[in-house]
This record gives structure tokens, sequence and C-alpha cells, in this order.
């Protein structure tokens, strides 16, 4: 049987995206690009160990104006697992959502947040459907740890300027991840492979993964009451 995207080649993988038996050459090159391949693929996981990366010149290393220090990331290890999964099951949970989705959705979370450290409370947000539901359901789970924190810690609160930091530390990641694909959804199966989404989705009304499958064996990072935050 020939694969039927080409017509031309013998079809000798099972393509979950296309739903149909395809040739590998096909696989290599629609991969991420018109096919919509589902994280739990073994060819795309595969192909992952051997993919190069977009390198990105010092001049667009995003905000770069925010000094993240080792100090900084080892006192927010906590937070940090806490917002990447709060945006990894954002984004899965959003049909059709891409790598591009997510780092435009993190660009306007930063904006937001520079915007109020100035003195201004205006919250930006991005045209691109995608991105706007990314931010909207990643936004409501750190405010959701941000009033636990402020009603049971006695004082203690979750400052702006730590959530930025770890903000900007995840659209670096993510933009060092890129792999130039239009449907390109590394930094996303990074998040997948390491930390425990759909543990995480169940614990959240009305939030479903999309590409389903298990994820890290770590504990759900996603419970605000794990987290300790020093006043």
């Amino acid at each position: 049987m020939n694969c039927p995207l080409c017509n031309t080649r013998k079809a000798r993988r099972s393509c979950p995206a296309a739903q149909a038996e395809i040739c590998s050459q096909c696989c290599a090159e629609q991969r991420e690009e018109k096919l919509d391949c589902p994280l739990s693929c073994p060819f795309l996981a595969e192909a992952r160990k051997h993919e190069k990366v977009v390198e990105v010149p010092a001049a667009q290393v995003p905000h770069s104006e925010v000094r993240l220090t080792d100090d900084f990331l080892n006192r927010n290890d906590m937070l940090m697992r806490y917002v990447m999964v709060c945006v990894g099951v954002a984004a899965m949970s959003t049909q059709g959502a891409t790598d591009a989705d997510v780092r435009e959705a993190l660009d306007s979370m930063i904006q937001t947040l520079k915007t109020a450290d100035a003195g201004l409370i205006y919250e930006t947000k991005p045209v691109n459907p995608f991105a706007a539901a990314i931010q909207e359901k990643a936004n409501a789970q750190i405010d959701r740890l941000r009033n636990e924190i402020a009603a049971n810690s006695g004082g203690a609160a979750l400052r702006d300027k730590d959530v930025l930091g770890v903000l900007v530390f995840l659209a670096r990641v993510a933009l060092s991840l890129n792999n130039g694909r239009r449907k390109g959804r590394a930094f996303l199966s990074m998040l997948h492979d390491r930390l425990p989404l759909d543990l995480a989705a169940a614990q959240q009304p009305g939030e479903a993964t999309a590409d389903g499958g298990p994820g890290g064996e770590q504990q759900p990072a996603a419970s605000p009451s794990g987290l300790i935050i020093t006043p």
C-alpha cells in the first residue's frame, strides 16, 4: 500500500495524526508542519532525540533585562514546578495549541507583571485565541495559589517579582527548544515528559489534557498547599 500523503512511497509507519499508514519520509517532512502529531507518538518521541533547535542570538533572548541567578532559581524551585504545571495543563487542554502559542502567552503574562511593577494595572492579552486561552487558564491557577497563600500563611504573599522571574525563565527555555516547525511542540513535550500534567489536570475542574498519557512520577506540583513561601 502506498502512503496516502505522497501516493508514491510505501506506507510503513502507523501515523496517529493522519490516522493511516504513511511512509517514513512524509513522517519526517510533515511532522509538526502539516500533521498535528500527538505527544504520545513513538516516532515523534524518537525524532525529538535528534532534532536540531534554532539557535537564539543573545540579542533575541526574551526579556534580557531581567536577571536570573542560580540563587533565584533554587529559592523558587517549587514555584517553578507549580507554574510549569499550570502552563503545561493550560496548553494541553487548549486544543490545537503549539509552542508558539505558549511563548506568546508567557510574553503577555510577563508584560502584564512588568506593567504592574511600573504602577499601572493593565492586563496584556494576546489577539491569538490559543495564546489567550493558555494565559487565562494559567493565570487562574497562579491566582489560586496567590489567594491560598494570602489566606493561610499568616502575612506571607506570593511576590509578583518571583512569578515574573519564573515566567521569564520559562519563556527563555521555550524559545531555546524551538525546532522551527510550524506546529512544533518540543517545549510541551518536555513538560509532558517531566511533570505529572495528567494528574494535575484531574485536580482542576473542567480541565483535561489533549494528549493523555502518563507524565512524570513526582507528586502533583499543582497543589498550592505544597508550596512554602516566606514573607
